[in-house]
């Protein structure tokens, strides 16, 4: 599982330093990672063969032509990148997606069990309060439903 959030500088050479938590957790047919624009973010997406096995599973539940598979082949198959860790444990990213995020110094790679994003610093810290606050209110919501639910099958 990829977990914890780490801040790392790019260097001129877009290399970036993954955790060594994080290598750990890859085992796949190569030694390295798949990433790809996220779907769901604006960040870089990535992770082991797990996840890649986990979407092409999604993609292979749709039929061939739905426009649901296409968009998916598109941005997760046609947007991946295999990098491979060199001697230091560093991957290169590559420079579209590294204009497409905004990927120019610090980073910052966050763990989410199967899968780790990579954010560019400052955009990484207004998504993160955003998902602290949706967090604490679906937490809520979630714990009235529970309280109703008890109500209701005790009144029974």
């Amino acid at each position: 599982m990829f977990l914890s959030t780490f801040e790392k500088q790019l260097d001129s050479k877009r290399r970036l330093v993954v955790p060594q938590d994080f290598r750990a957790a890859v085992s796949g047919p190569f030694d390295g990672v798949f990433c790809f624009p996220s779907i769901e973010s604006d960040c870089i997406e990535g992770g082991g063969k797990a996840l890649f096995d986990r979407y092409g599973g999604v993609i292979e539940e749709l039929d061939f032509g739905d426009p649901l598979r296409t968009a998916l082949e598109t941005s997760v198959l046609g947007g991946m990148a295999k990098l491979s860790f060199d001697t230091a444990g560093r991957i290169t990213l590559p420079e579209t997606l590294c204009e497409m995020f905004g990927l120019t110094d610090w980073v910052v790679i966050v763990g989410l069990g199967e899968r780790f994003q990579i954010w560019e610093r400052e955009a990484f810290q207004a998504h993160r309060a955003a998902q602290r606050e949706a967090a604490r209110e679906g937490l809520a919501q979630l714990r009235a439903q529970q309280r109703a639910a008890r109500a209701a099958g005790g009144a029974a």
